[in-house]
């Protein structure tokens, strides 16, 4: 077995805040040495709804190349980093429907035993970063899965201020993703896989 673990960043992003973050934490991951999928989940959103957001199907044109995420991405990844933006404090609906879709693969314990980590944007300061956070770490607690939060473990997260996550604060499209996020985000990613990779190691030891 590899030591160097596979990490699936998988994401919703309606006009490309998270979809930014995700790269970033996806370019951290594989600077730490991981093999990274950057993966989208489908748009539950009518096509006609999206389309009439202009930044919203600008966003949905200039991504369409990015794989829409599996079952069998799940199943590859020792690692999963999911990202969304809030809604209502919450998970938006088009992630939250991915990871309910993944039930069979909890009965059969497929989901256990595997790093997770999560993202997120909000439009406005103190717009539910933390609760959407927290919401989908639930989860992950069901999972049997490991919550891998970046904390107060680097410098940068003294900056970024969330230990939950990296987040950002959008302003409905006027405050572009900054170096503070890109950074913050990159270490989450880089931090999932040296935690990820001491649990595969430590798991193939034991077996």
């Amino acid at each position: 077995m590899s030591e160097q673990p596979n990490v699936a960043v998988i994401y919703y992003s309606s006009t490309g805040t998270v979809h930014q973050l995700a790269e970033s934490v996806a370019t951290g991951a594989a600077e730490a040495g991981a093999t990274v999928r950057l993966l989208r989940v489908a748009e539950l959103v009518p096509k006609e709804v999206v389309a009439s957001n202009q930044p919203w199907s600008d966003h949905a044109a200039a991504t369409e190349h990015i794989p829409e995420a599996t079952h069998d991405d799940v199943a590859w990844a020792d690692a999963i980093v999911f990202g969304s933006p809030t809604r209502f404090g919450n998970v938006s609906s088009q992630l939250k429907q991915f990871v309910d879709s993944l039930g069979g693969m909890w009965a059969q314990g497929a989901l256990a035993d595997k790093v997770y980590s999560g993202f997120t944007s909000t439009s406005t300061l103190h717009g539910g970063q933390e609760s959407t956070l927290l919401a989908l770490y639930n989860s992950v607690h069901h999972f049997g899965g490991v919550v891998v939060s970046p904390g107060y473990t680097d410098p940068i997260k003294m900056v970024d201020g969330n230990p939950y996550g990296t987040s950002h604060v959008s302003g409905n499209g006027d405050i572009p993703v900054d170096e503070t996020a890109r950074t913050s985000a990159a270490y989450q990613g880089k931090r999932v896989v040296t935690l990820a990779r001491a649990l595969k190691a430590g798991l193939a030891g034991a077996a």
